[in-house]
């Protein structure tokens, strides 16, 4: 599935919808925490304005989703 293009903040509105919590910033890039099973995961996002593909399939792959969740995530 083609990945939609997208700002940092998208992404992080889109990863609180399933539980995720902003847990500090430095400079442009956020930290993001859920804890999952016991374990804590851990997400960065960098605030650009539109992020590449491979940096936001990477934070899709941490996250736990799929891009087909993802999408779905964002049309919410």
């Amino acid at each position: 599935m083609k990945l939609p293009v997208v700002s940092g903040n998208e992404v992080i509105k889109a990863l609180m919808k399933i539980g995720y919590k902003q847990v500090r910033q430095k400079g442009s890039h956020v930290a993001l925490q859920k804890i999952v099973e016991n374990k804590t995961k851990t997400v960065i996002v960098p605030l650009h304005k539109e992020l590449t593909k491979g940096t936001l399939r990477s934070i899709i792959r941490q996250a736990g989703l799929t891009v087909e969740k993802f999408i779905e995530l964002l049309e919410k």
